[in-house]
């Protein structure tokens, strides 16, 4: 007997039914917060049909669309769910359009702790240079 499109599934249905294995949904729920299936006594999981949604979303934009998990989930920070959803749902070169700004940030952020880095590093070498010319002239 086949469940309705609206009864929760098990872990082992909705595995089967996005096919992937049981314990990548399980390292998903570990990744993105937003994964919160049902869990009943005993640790059960169940997933909702708008649970298996996200799933499939989460899928297609790793697997179909190549993001990485951190861009899903900068994704899912600066869009929201609704638009992580929708955002599968699109062509790759528009998820590439969303995203690319996300990803632009957050190479500013890096290159900017790096600039900090390398002049503090600059900084070091130069006061260091003077103490040793100090020491070469007496």
């Amino acid at each position: 007997m086949t469940k309705g499109p609206d009864a929760f599934r098990t872990i082992s249905e909705a595995a089967d039914e996005l096919g992937v294995p049981q314990h990548v949904l399980r390292f998903w729920e570990t990744r993105f917060s937003f994964i919160r299936p049902m869990k009943r006594a005993g640790g059960r999981r169940f997933y909702r049909p708008h649970d298996i949604q996200i799933l499939a979303a989460i899928k297609t934009l790793l697997h179909s669309n190549g993001l990485t998990i951190k861009a899903v989930q900068q994704l899912h920070k600066a869009e929201g769910l609704k638009r992580l959803v929708t955002a599968a749902d699109q062509d790759a070169s528009v998820v590439s359009t969303i995203t690319t700004p996300l990803r632009a940030r957050t190479r500013e952020k890096v290159q900017t702790k790096s600039h900090t880095r390398l002049s503090d590093a600059l900084a070091g070498l130069l006061a260091a240079k003077r103490r040793l010319d100090d020491v070469l002239r007496a």
